[in-house]
């Protein structure tokens, strides 16, 4: 499935995100940007030690990253111009303006694509693992993230043309190809 906004194609499928071909990938990491489980653990093996080098000196310099905002670091020995990561917020019921959070990730990210001059991009399912963020409202706050993102921005100046949602799962992938169905 795929739609586009303001010439911008926005679609999703089932794979790995390591496995992507396009310009940059988003990594779902914690605060100190220390290699976890998920598609964090997947990202750090992939792209080898110079990802976990180039956090450590991102840990340096300001003491990682805060819930909702994003960095960038080399890729390693992944193809990719860089990867961009965010921290999601761990879910504590909804009234701790989770979804706000989530919602500045995907904001967030972009910014960081679009600074590097990025024309496509891939998010994983961000906060939907260990930090247990209800899978539906991800997604939902997700898509709207980067649509109202695109749509508030005049296309002739963004230098994106894709962002696909990268599901591991195939329920995560099915979920997201309904939503993205009634934006149709």
């Amino acid at each position: 499935m795929q739609i586009i906004i303001n010439h911008v194609a926005i679609s999703t499928r089932q794979g790995d995100i390591t496995a992507w071909q396009g310009d940059m990938i988003v990594n779902a990491s914690n605060s100190g940007l220390f290699g976890g489980g998920g598609v964090d653990g997947a990202i750090h093996r992939a792209g080898g030690p110079q990802i976990a080098e180039a956090c450590a000196e991102i840990r340096h310099k300001q003491g990682g990253i805060l819930p909702g905002e994003a960095a960038v670091t080399n890729a390693g020995n992944l193809p990719f111009l860089g990867i961009i990561h965010t921290v999601g917020p761990i879910w504590k019921g909804g009234a701790a303006g989770e979804a706000a959070i989530l919602a500045k990730c995907y904001s967030s990210s972009l910014e960081a694509a679009c600074r590097r001059g990025a024309v496509s991009v891939a998010f994983p399912n961000i906060s939907t693992g260990v930090y247990n963020f209800p899978k539906v409202l991800a997604c939902q706050t997700a898509l709207n993230s980067v649509i109202e993102y695109i749509k508030e921005r005049d296309s002739g100046g963004l230098p994106l043309k894709r962002i696909e949602f990268i599901c591991y799962e195939k329920d995560n992938a099915q979920l997201y190809e309904e939503m993205l169905h009634g934006f149709a």
